[in-house]
């Protein structure tokens, strides 16, 4: 097996043990606080640190990543989910809401270094195989997250179930041990190491077209997560009358088809007659395109027509087309990107990735209990168009200019 290909398969393998428990402890947390009394707003204030703390990762862990190399971040990143998840094993008279926003920072702090070490290693071990190739491998490594991630859904919801909050925190942490060892045994060391050691200012990028897109992906994840973290769930478990295992199994299933949309994105999309990726022209158009489901779903509700009904096929169709959203960007950070400089900008990135979920996580709790679902989801519609205009600021992919016309944008 190529060498290059054989390491791509190890970082998507451990990220993918890695997503399992983060969607595990995510749902775990909500559906269990909030069986504990704990108001939407609350379960909300819960994520704070963990989606604050994923803004300074991301702009610390690229500087790291270019430092010390992407594997070794990857690892820390597991490290510290296994002592997060562990933490959570206290008993309940220990479950104060200080000791789990603390435990969740930790889980924050993780999560990112381990999807920005993940992501930005694609590029570095995929090395000069064209746009399009590019593509296709962020595509799937990104899509196949996300499948991962709603499995994660099930397990938590399901374990919450068989073997309580205590025992499925256990397991999960057992389990990511067991994938630290064996990827920590089978990565080579210095991956993504930049040759220079990059000074702390290089975070901020100096690219134009990075920093119009890191904008448009924060107001992107800000409109998932304002109705999907908190909101959403607490509908379906609370108007709904759905059990948690229901409630998870239903959010599994929509996060795994999202995945695999994510990942066949590049059959949706349309390239140029020249075999390179998408540009700025596809994310407006999605993300124009996109706007249209979380309203029209909040006026299917404030209409009173059948909510079960009217969430599961809007759910389907945002879905769809959120996850081509995402998919373009995963792929245009790694394009805009200079190949020795990847790690950094991929940090740069998610940082705003990070600062839109922290957003979006506290407005879904308060949204939730002052405007209802519907508000949640006219606040989603309001970021979705931000993410489009300033989607204009994005130029085309030119494989044999492309630095030179993304940096004069």
């Amino acid at each position: 097996m190529d060498k290059s290909l054989r390491n791509y398969l190890v970082v998507t393998g451990g990220y993918w043990a890695f997503t399992i428990t983060d969607g595990a402890i995510r749902m775990l947390v909500v559906l269990y606080f909030h069986m504990l009394g704990y108001s939407p707003f609350e379960v909300a204030m819960l994520f704070l640190f963990y989606e604050f703390f994923g803004i300074v990762t991301n702009l610390v862990g690229g500087w790291l990543g270019a430092r010390i190399g992407l594997n070794l971040t990857m690892h820390i990143g597991m490290g510290m989910q296994v002592i997060a998840l562990l933490l959570l094993t206290a008993p309940d008279a220990w479950l104060s809401v200080p000791y789990v926003m603390a435990a969740q920072a930790l889980s924050g702090i993780a999560k990112d270094l381990n999807k920005m070490s993940a992501k930005a290693s694609v590029k570095t071990m995929m090395g000069d195989e064209g746009e399009s190739q590019l593509f296709k491998w962020v595509a799937i490594l990104t899509g196949s997250k996300n499948a991962l991630k709603g499995a994660g859904f099930f397990v938590g919801a399901a374990l919450l179930d068989r073997v309580g909050f205590r025992g499925a925190m256990a397991t999960l942490a057992g389990l990511l041990l067991v994938v630290l060892l064996i990827t920590t045994f089978l990565l080579p060391s210095g991956v993504g190491k930049m040759k220079t050691k990059p000074k702390f200012t290089q975070v901020f990028s100096k690219v134009p077209a990075i920093n119009w897109l890191s904008a448009a992906r924060f107001f992107l994840f800000g409109s998932r997560d304002v109705w999907f973290v908190v909101g959403l769930p607490v509908f379906l478990f609370e108007v709904l009358g759905w059990s948690s295992t229901y409630v998870g199994a239903f959010l599994a299933v929509w996060v795994i088809g999202y995945g695999v949309i994510q990942a066949s994105a590049p059959k949706l999309v349309r390239h140029s007659h020249h075999g390179h990726g998408p540009g700025g022209r596809t994310a407006r158009l999605w993300a124009f395109l996109l706007a249209l489901f979380p309203a029209g779903i909040a006026i299917a509700l404030q209409q009173g027509w059948p909510a079960d009904t009217v969430l599961i096929i809007g759910l389907i169709l945002f879905g769809i087309v959120f996850a081509v959203n995402s998919a373009v960007h995963s792929y245009l950070i790694l394009a805009y990107s200079e190949h020795d400089k990847v790690a950094m900008s991929v940090g740069f990135y998610y940082m705003a990735n990070a600062g839109g979920r922290l957003v979006g996580t506290v407005l879904s709790g308060w949204a939730y209990q002052t405007q209802g679902l519907a508000g949640c989801l006219w606040w989603s519609t309001a970021f979705i168009l931000a993410a489009a205009l300033l989607s204009f600021g994005l130029p085309e992919i030119n494989q044999e200019s492309k630095i030179s016309e993304v940096r004069s944008v």
